[in-house]
């Protein structure tokens, strides 16, 4: 009799807390509904991230993109998870959530398989082309991020720079390019001199 009960319970409260996981999917669902769709668009040669909504620019991130022996894939996609504080899963190896994460305090997964937009544990990494073909950010830069976008927004990654990319990044002086250029070669050969 007393089983009989707590089953009747357990029941009851099964069916509220659905009650509730449904009207609070159907209020994230109208609240992100209610906002414009945005699209980012990655400039791998720029290793530069801009979030555009009405093809006005929001917001503008450096990144990392991949290593030459695994690039970052181009073309369009879409963004299909959003997850804080991750857990990283690489052939075999798990890291839970905390500072030693590679994938950082956010994720967001693209369409493509295994492939997402997310922190990093290595700061310093942040303007290469370093990973494993994902796009990496500073942890602080990919939590702003992560407010800015949900799931259904549009992710370019372009592997040229087009005319598009040309406006949202413009390429610096090719004179100010060779001065700086001039000016680590300068700094090597007085290294080398001392």
């Amino acid at each position: 009799m007393l089983n009989r009960a707590v089953e009747d319970q357990m029941k009851k409260l099964a069916a509220v807390t659905s009650v509730m996981l449904m009207a609070a999917a159907e209020a994230m669902a109208q609240d992100q509904s209610s906002r414009p769709a945005r699209r980012v668009l990655v400039s791998l040669p720029d290793r530069k991230l801009a979030v555009l909504e009405n093809d006005r620019v929001l917001r503008t991130f450096d990144v990392a993109v991949g290593a030459p022996q695994s690039p970052t894939p181009t073309g369009s996609f879409q963004i299909v998870n959003h997850i804080s504080n991750p857990t990283w899963y690489y052939k075999g190896k798990v890291v839970g959530p905390g500072p030693g994460n590679p994938v950082g305090t956010r994720w967001m997964g693209l369409s493509f398989a295994g492939y997402g937009i997310h922190g990093t544990n290595v700061p310093n990494s942040i303007g290469k082309n370093v990973s494993h073909g994902c796009i990496r950010l500073r942890n602080s830069d990919i939590e702003q991020l992560f407010e800015l976008l949900a799931v259904g927004d549009q992710v370019e990654l372009h592997g040229e720079r087009n005319a598009e990319i040309a406006m949202l990044f413009p390429a610096a002086p090719a004179n100010l390019v060779a001065k700086n250029v001039q000016s680590v070669a300068a700094y090597a050969t007085a290294a080398d001199n001392q």
